[in-house]
């Protein structure tokens, strides 16, 4: 009889069989689980939404931005100056016109409710929307009165909006003005 040392295990020659069967049916049962999960979970709900706000909730963030409660959301397809943003009016003075295009937002906005029909997400996780307040789509709104420039690329309907605001010499028109994606990366 062969005299077994402490230290070593027995082998069993069903061991590595045992592990892969455990190792497979783990993974498999997985994969299950991950396949049966809804596919609004973890981020990826929804790109289409409705968002509404009673007027006492809605907080004006800057000239494209707003808080509807406790959430964020994103004006799609306009961009207005950051508070903060200096540009020149028809003088030459300089003025602060993030805070004017948020100044006319909240004009636009007044004391109604907002209704926002939700288009996805910035890459910093906002909520992008058209959104109405009293019947007037605040989007259009901002890019007619020359507080925000149009992005053609995603509604390029407004791109003749802006012309006519140019045209016109309303709001950013007025003066001189930096766009505020170039002035974003001066920072």
């Amino acid at each position: 009889m062969r005299r077994r040392r402490l230290f070593q295990s027995a082998r069993t020659p069903h061991r590595l069989g045992r592990a892969f069967v455990v190792t497979c049916t783990a993974l498999l049962g997985g994969g299950l689980v991950i396949l049966a999960l809804p596919t609004e979970l973890m981020g990826s709900a929804p790109r289409n939404q409705d968002w509404s706000s009673p007027a006492a909730q809605v907080r004006i963030v800057d000239g494209d931005t707003l808080r509807l409660g406790d959430r964020t959301l994103r004006l799609f397809g306009v961009e207005a100056p950051e508070r903060g943003q200096f540009c020149t009016n028809e003088q030459g003075a300089l003025y602060d016109c993030g805070t004017a295009a948020a100044a006319e937002l909240a004009r636009l906005v007044g004391d109604r409710g907002i209704d926002c029909r939700v288009h996805g997400r910035d890459r910093f996780g906002r909520a992008l929307g058209v959104c109405r307040a009293g019947g007037v789509e605040l989007n259009t709104a901002l890019v007619t009165s020359g507080w925000a420039l149009a992005d053609g690329g995603s509604v390029p309907a407004l791109v003749p909006v802006e012309a006519a605001a140019r045209a016109a010499q309303l709001g950013l028109w007025t003066g001189g003005f930096e766009p505020p994606a170039h002035w974003r990366r001066g920072y």
